[in-house]
């Protein structure tokens, strides 16, 4: 499931209808954000704030700039992007590091938004960016949440601080601070407690622990997918406690997007971070002008650039290279490229970060079926090395006991020579061109990312 797939949808059509009018009139900007003005309520975004939006994206797009350009339709875009940039925060919103370490992160919200996981998520990001974070297990209500952390901090190998159920979390969190100083962490994370809903119990006890321990961040964690409901619990949040940030999750399963085109312009706090699926490596800065651009069918080649440099192995991409240039392309290579890709996330995901990809009509009924990449996988671990370096030794009794070997039909195993059998010719076209191109022939192919 794309994210904003729903809205991104909407608008991309309104503006191919813009695209075909060459000159604009002012009854043509109208019509197009009446259209823009729907597709943003339908996406459950704020009224006020869809309200401001139009105003200021027609004020602009009325004006002589547009209405005298070359290509209106796309200054209209424009002008829609920048807009949608600036409602989601405009720049990238980072975390205040302290000057003197240890940086103090609360995590607040309600239950079942997040809260613990994403503690375990935000301490594995910051210690790739060199950080030597510390989990603190300050909900001592919600039965099993300190083993919950105590399991996410295994599973990363990040130390949790606990003082087990019995103290108070503002004593938790004060002894924390201290087992910090003396082990040399130099990021707190504070896991403290939810409710189901927003009571001044929860808010008074919040605001102790704000006030005895004076956190650099406190990061409100909120679900994408309750939409209007999470600018709710914000507003709330942030007029009775004071929040620095907020972090939605599943926003990879929130198709409408409301929660985060609405929460900066409703409460005044950025959008830090999104969490983008249940791995524990599932987390992203988030940065406005890349969303914006997603919306609108742009793409997104810088995360698309990030995931591949984090994921991708840079060694296997050369070997690569060099099969493709000598034209040597096995199913072996195919499973390995299968699996780094995997490894990306979600293909749904990273198709929608790639220009033109992600409004593509061929591609915008693709369902990516996860099941089908792990048949693809047991059909080919199921083959011997030889049948893999030369498929076309894989007669009808080879068939056969691939397929008994990896639970599928005859069919399916046919299936899967016929698609590597075209990527082969595929890959060899690529292989010629590669060649062509590193004599610097006129017309030459040069790979991107090698």
């Amino acid at each position: 499931m794309a994210v904003f797939s729903g809205l991104a949808e909407k608008l991309q059509e309104t503006f191919q209808k813009l695209k075909g009018k060459g000159k604009l009139s002012e009854n043509d900007v109208n019509e197009a954000m009446r259209e823009v003005r729907v597709a943003l309520l339908e996406a459950d975004v704020n009224f006020k704030v869809v309200k401001d939006f139009i105003a200021k994206v027609k004020e602009r797009a009325v004006g002589a700039e547009v209405m005298e350009s070359l290509t209106p339709a796309q200054q209209v875009i424009k002008i829609v992007y920048e807009e949608l940039t600036r409602l989601m925060g405009g720049v990238q919103s980072k975390l205040t590091i302290a000057s003197r370490p240890p940086t103090i992160i609360m995590l607040v919200g309600l239950q079942g938004a997040g809260k613990t996981t994403t503690c375990g998520k935000l301490a594995n990001l910051l210690r790739k960016q060199g950080k030597r974070p510390l989990l603190v297990a300050g909900d001592v209500y919600r039965p099993a949440a300190i083993k919950q952390l105590q399991i996410l901090g295994d599973q990363l190998k990040i130390p949790v601080f606990t003082m087990g159920d019995q103290k108070s979390p503002v004593d938790i969190a004060q002894a924390a601070v201290e087992h910090a100083k003396s082990f040399g962490n130099d990021v707190i994370i504070i896991d403290t407690a939810g409710r189901l809903h927003i009571n001044e119990e929860l808010m008074e006890e919040l605001r102790d622990i704000k006030d005895n321990i004076h956190p650099h961040e406190i990061l409100l964690v909120v679900d994408a997918m309750t939409g209007q409901d999470a600018v709710n619990v914000a507003e709330t949040f942030h007029k009775d406690l004071g929040i620095d940030g907020v972090i939605l999750t599943k926003l990879d399963g929130d198709t409408r997007g409301g929660a985060a085109l609405s929460v900066k312009a409703v409460t005044g706090c950025p959008i830090k971070f999104a969490g983008m699926g249940e791995k524990l490596d599932a987390l992203e800065p988030f940065y406005p002008e890349r969303m914006a651009s997603r919306i609108l069918g742009m793409g997104d080649v810088l995360t698309f650039i990030e995931k591949a440099q984090a994921n991708l192995d840079a060694e296997k991409a050369r070997e690569m290279e060099k099969k493709l240039r000598q034209q040597q392309f096995t199913l072996e290579d195919f499973l390995e490229q299968l699996q780094q890709v995997k490894s990306m996330g979600p293909l749904e995901d990273i198709l929608g970060m790639i220009p033109g990809l992600g409004n593509n009509k061929q591609l915008k009924n693709l369902k990516v079926d996860e099941k089908e990449l792990l048949h693809i996988e047991a059909i080919i671990r199921s083959m011997t090395p030889e049948e893999r370096k030369n498929p076309s030794i894989i007669n009808g009794s080879r068939k056969r006991r691939i397929a008994k070997g990896s639970g599928v039909d005859v069919q399916d195993v046919n299936r899967l020579l016929k698609q590597f059998a075209d990527a082969q010719k595929m890959m060899k076209q690529l292989g010629g061109l590669a060649k062509h191109g590193k004599k610097g022939k006129k017309g030459g192919f040069k790979f991107p990312f090698f």
